[in-house]
């Protein structure tokens, strides 16, 4: 298997320690590494890991959305949430795939005994990643969405992938919702190192709501440091990365490998 995540910046990416841990772990023979590739360059860039008898790619910001148009086939998953971060090459062409919703919804399922039917979720952040994991949440039949964004006009936009469940609440209201809602979800960079903190008050949340935040640096975040001083089951924002690499390592070598603790713990290193 030859393999490899292609973005801009790269350095940063775990990608290459979890996908050559499974190699390794299932002694396939191959390789997988992180490939800058500058967004003006991008159709270039793909057209060189062809030539090079790549199996396929991850793909990460700023290429995501873009690499949609390159593709000669995108998948469901993809289309729904209008970016891919999986690609498969065979025979020269790029079958498009996006394993994000998968990833989100595997790692809260890993953790504890959450049961999305019928639920309802609030959810913070308008960006890809949020759109991924509302797809997500809608496909595991959660009944009702309350979405918040600083700027409300991007909330509005991510509302039109289902109107009828996803309900637009003002930023400044959102702790209004706690006591509502049965899993709090931040797609936000907000407590992440190096960004400035999520203000929320989680007095008002439902004491057998989740908590999860797809953060993983620092892994405990102040939302989930908060959630679990109070009682409320938290899922850490690591799994959702390992959870997501598992059906790209499975496209590309037909087998869907496990994440451990062990595995877990090095990432985090």
């Amino acid at each position: 298997m030859k393999a490899a995540v292609i973005g801009s910046p790269i350095h940063h990416s775990k990608s290459p320690m979890i996908h050559s841990h499974w190699l390794d772990q299932h002694n396939i023979a191959g390789s997988y590494e992180a490939i800058e590739i500058k967004s003006d360059a991008l159709e270039a860039g793909v057209q060189d890991l062809i030539a090079r008898g790549y199996d396929g790619f991850n793909v990460t910001i700023p290429h995501k959305e873009n690499i949609m148009e390159l593709c000669h086939e995108v998948d469901g998953a993809a289309l729904k949430i209008g970016a891919v971060n999986t690609v498969v090459i065979k025979d020269g062409k790029l079958l498009g795939k996006n394993t994000d919703s998968f990833g989100f919804i595997q790692n809260i399922k890993s953790k504890n005994m959450f049961n999305f039917k019928g639920s309802k979720a609030l959810v913070l952040g308008a960006g890809g990643a949020s759109r991924a994991i509302l797809c997500g949440l809608i496909d595991e039949g959660v009944s009702e969405i309350y979405l918040t964004n600083r700027t409300k006009s991007k909330a509005v936009e991510l509302q039109k992938i289902n109107p009828e469940k996803i309900k637009i609440i003002d930023w400044e209201n959102k702790e209004d919702f706690l006591n509502d809602i049965d899993l709090l979800v931040n797609t936000t960079s907000l407590g992440m190192i190096g960004c400035q903190e999520l203000e929320i008050n989680l007095e008002n949340l439902n004491i057998n709501a989740t908590v999860t935040d797809i953060v993983y640096a620092p892994l405990m975040t102040p939302l989930l440091t908060q959630a679990q001083k109070r009682g409320n089951d938290i899922v850490t924002g690591i799994g959702m990365l390992l959870h997501q690499a598992r059906p790209a390592f499975e496209v590309w070598t037909g087998i869907l490998p496990d994440v451990t603790p062990a595995l877990e713990k090095m990432v985090l290193q």
